[in-house]
């Protein structure tokens, strides 16, 4: 009994040494930081590295440094011009400050979950749809914003905020699709008003042109005449315009002018 009892004394000691080597030696990592109270009261950070406590007087409260990657859930809203749609998105922060994310807020990554939440409602509704899918950098830049005011509080900083996707309903998605379909209708008809105008215009000018300068009309007449006639296997009756034949019509009415008066009866009765 007493080999035993010497054997067993010895051990207890050992075993009281580790548990007290345990509660007075931590080492924290090279991403992490040690927040110590002693008797309750905020002492210092340390780290990383050993650290050594004081057993049963002073605690340790580990916080990682690094970024956390974290969803938010998609989120049910109203925009501003009364559309329903759900959005979702990624958050990026880490801690700054150890001390404030122990002592200032509690379970801090859960808070700043919800301050995500309900950040992206609020500034998502104050904007119209057509903003939430064409100016996603200014949002996300405005949530990003908001986000870190407030969580400075707590020793973190949000790096960055991205809207990952909005989400429509059945309905909207239609509503939207025939709007695409009116709005590419609308182009194509003012397009081809434009085109209209244009080639009116240009046939304004042309004709202008042509009926400033009389040998124009003539040599375009011509030109048709040609471009008929390379048709072999139709046959047009094309007018003579006036203009052609008007010389011609001067020259006779002008010999029938000079000509005397009794010329005519003379040799009707020879």
């Amino acid at each position: 009994m007493l080999a035993l009892s010497g054997f067993i004394t010895p051990l207890v000691v050992f075993f009281v040494l580790v548990l007290l080597a345990n509660a007075s030696l931590k080492v924290l990592r090279e991403y992490e930081r040690g927040v110590v109270f002693t008797l309750g009261r905020f002492s210092h950070v340390g780290g990383p590295g050993l650290i050594v406590l004081i057993p049963l007087v002073q605690q340790l409260v580990r916080v990682d440094l690094r970024t956390v990657v974290m969803e938010v859930p998609s989120q049910d809203l109203i925009s501003r011009d009364n559309v329903s749609v759900k959005v979702d998105a990624v958050l990026y922060f880490h801690v700054v400050d150890p001390a404030k994310s122990v002592i200032a807020v509690e379970q801090f990554i859960a808070a700043t979950n919800m301050l995500a939440q309900t950040t992206l409602r609020s500034v998502l509704g104050q904007h119209d749809l057509d903003e939430m899918l064409s100016e996603r950098a200014k949002l996300n830049t405005d949530i990003q914003d908001i986000l870190d005011s407030r969580t400075k509080a707590w020793g973190i900083d949000v790096s960055a905020v991205e809207i990952r996707d909005v989400q429509l309903t059945d309905n909207m998605v239609k509503a939207i699709a025939k709007q695409a379909e009116a709005e590419r209708d609308r182009r194509a008809k003012v397009i081809h008003a434009e085109a209209e105008f244009q080639a009116a215009q240009t046939l304004v000018n042309a004709a202008t042109i042509l009926a400033a300068v009389p040998a124009a009309m003539q040599l375009r007449y011509l030109q048709t005449l040609t471009e008929i006639g390379g048709e072999h296997n139709s046959t047009v009756i094309f007018p003579m315009p006036l203009d052609i034949v008007k010389p011609f019509l001067d020259i006779v009415n002008k010999n029938v002018t000079s000509a005397p008066p009794g010329n005519g009866l003379k040799a009707a009765g020879r």
